[in-house]
């Protein structure tokens, strides 16, 4: 087996390390070697705060998946999170020399390369340009330039950008493990490309990921990613809300949440009563089913009420066709799509990570895991851009090194350059230059 043709995605979460190793099959699905999931001891809201807790939780996940998909792990695709996250907009140009070399990958890329390139508050980086619109000489809402003639281009682009220590940190813990990080994304990002349909992001759609210590929200329209933000409320909130609220340790409030818990307090029963073990000798503790979906629903709704303000702060509000999309741990709570519905009147649906997988594996199937399927599919999309640019620049060598130096010399000029990419990436069709 070539492990060339191998993704592994690590998701580093508050409540869990996940590591999922896969490989495409002929169908474009993706087939799951094997998984590792490990309890996350050094990550507090999506951000690494022990260092050696992480990196064992990670070494633990990395083994397990090793173990099970019977192959070595040297690289992987993280995943980063956290309340530093933030979202802007702005906008990026480049003046061309001529009209008569056409717009090519390359134009498109140096504007987001000088996008990398924007100063930023101390401590803060960009993690992610993405490009939503081009305007070709005051020509606006082109989605794809390349090939076009034109002086003046301009792009309106996405940014996303976090701590500078939150993602060294995590790139500390991945080093350390010995592993070496391929790409950092997003996270509700990659959980997008595992549970949304390119139709969804067409109509307009807005992804909620409800994990451990954040919740991370993407709003897609248009087929582009308009808005991110990240709530730093999760599913540990809950669980401590229910020790306090019950009286009641930590692991036992877990257990309850996971098995009686439920998002509407009106749909359970008053006489349900759930008994917990007492401690050591002490008599068991009963607990009322309802009072116990109050306090869940008291503070899903503050989370709910926290996403619905930044739906409406995006601006994209009566532009959402397909409505909301629920991911992660927290999709698993009962009656979660109901109160969704009833606080925001708009269509929501939970979002599992099965489109793109293969048969088999079907614990993987769970909202939980959409994150590592996501950075999985993102590894994957990564290689293919590389070995894409690989080959273009390989030929490229090739068509100027048979020149002379002169000639040579005068063909790795930018212009020509250009030219050159642009075909030789087009259609990945064979070019010959006379």
């Amino acid at each position: 087996m070539e492990n060339n043709d191998i993704v592994t995605g690590l998701d580093i979460g508050t409540t869990k390390i996940c590591t999922i190793i896969g490989r495409k099959n002929e169908f474009g699905k993706i087939d799951i070697l094997g998984y590792g999931k490990c309890e996350s001891l050094g990550v507090t809201r999506g951000v690494v705060t022990n260092i050696v807790h992480t990196i064992n939780s990670i070494k633990a996940s990395v083994e397990e998946a090793e173990l099970k998909a019977g192959v070595k792990v040297s690289d992987v695709y993280v995943g980063i999170a956290g309340q530093h996250i933030k979202s802007l907009q702005h906008r990026g140009m480049r003046t061309r020399t001529t009209l008569d070399d056409e717009i090519s990958q390359m134009d498109i890329d140096a504007i987001v390369e000088d996008m990398y390139r924007l100063a930023m508050p101390p401590g803060e980086e960009i993690i992610h340009v993405i490009p939503q619109e081009y305007i070709v000489d005051n020509e606006q809402g082109i989605k794809n330039p390349i090939g076009m003639s034109g002086i003046r281009l301009e792009a309106n682009c996405h940014i996303i950008t976090g701590q500078v220590t939150a993602a060294k940190n995590i790139g500390k813990c991945v080093k350390r493990a010995d592993l070496e990080c391929n790409g950092l994304f997003l996270e509700p990002l990659a959980s997008s490309e595992a549970v949304l349909t390119e139709e969804e992001k067409e109509a307009g759609v807005v992804l909620v990921d409800i994990g451990g210590g954040t919740t991370d929200i993407a709003i897609f329209q248009d087929g582009v990613i308009r808005h991110t933000a990240v709530i730093p409320f999760g599913g540990n909130v809950i669980t401590d809300d229910i020790k306090e609220g019950c009286t009641i340790i930590r692991s036992h409030a877990e257990l309850l949440k996971l098995k009686f818990g439920s998002a509407l307090a009106s749909e359970n029963q008053e006489n349900e009563i759930v008994a917990i073990p007492g401690l050591r000798g002490r008599e068991p503790k009963e607990i009322s089913v309802r009072n116990l979906a109050s306090i869940i629903q008291a503070r899903m709704e503050e989370i709910i009420e926290h996403v619905y303000y930044e739906i409406r702060n995006s601006g994209y509000e009566k532009k959402l066709i397909a409505g909301i999309v629920i991911t992660g741990g927290g999709a698993q709570l009962r009656h979660i799509v109901q109160l969704v519905e009833f606080i925001t009147g708009m269509d929501t649906r939970i979002g599992y990570p099965n489109e793109h997988l293969a048969k088999g594996m079907d614990e993987l199937k769970s909202p939980m895991f959409a994150t590592g399927v996501g950075l999985v599919i993102k590894g994957f999309q990564e290689m293919s851009k590389k070995k894409k640019d690989n080959k273009s620049a390989e030929a490229l060598d090739e068509i100027v090194g048979s020149l002379g130096e002169k000639r040579g010399k005068e063909m790795r000029q930018p212009s020509f350059f250009d030219k050159i990419k642009a075909m030789l990436t087009e259609d990945d069709q064979d070019t010959k230059i006379e």
